[in-house]
């Protein structure tokens, strides 16, 4: 089935138009929450290749790791800690073009060099945050952040 996943390749814009389709289908009828980020996750790895895709979860005063592709991962963040511990203390997707250069990082990996965290919400409260990084320097764009917010949307939270 991942082999299905595949889309052209085009646009960042014309591989999320393809991707979104295939994501709907892949949670649809499935209630088990975190088979549907498990499916989410490999799918966007699939498509983009990223570096590293996943989701953390809030689990009372801090995220906690949940499913993800990529390498080990950083198991916790306090709020306000890093870019997902800032995208969900400021309740926002934060766009980090060079890590390096935002305040606090979390280094997790030396090879992340590009960051975009999009919060989860459920009920108006943040629930978890998308995290997903790249090998290569500005990757991630306001097309990133528009369909990556819509995506998120999908998952029955």
């Amino acid at each position: 089935m991942a082999e299905d996943l595949k889309v052209a390749a085009g646009t960042k814009e014309e591989q999320f138009l393809g991707l979104l389709p295939q994501i709907k289908a892949l949670l649809e009828g499935e209630r088990d929450l975190v088979a549907n980020m498990a499916n989410f996750v490999a799918a966007l790895k699939e498509q983009f290749n990223f570096f590293w895709v996943g989701f953390y979860l809030v689990k009372e005063d801090e995220l906690v790791l949940g499913p993800f592709q990529g390498p080990i991962a950083c198991t916790r963040i306090r709020k306000g800690r890093g870019v997902c511990g800032t995208a969900w203390e400021k309740a926002e997707t934060i766009v980090v073009p060079d890590v390096e250069k935002f305040p606090g990082h979390i280094a997790c990996s030396s090879l992340s060099k590009s960051e975009i965290v999009v919060p989860v919400f459920k009920e108006g409260s943040v629930i978890a945050v998308l995290d997903v990084d790249s090998s290569e320097l500005e990757s991630f764009d306001e097309i990133d952040q528009r369909y990556l917010e819509a995506m998120v949307k999908l998952i029955n939270w």
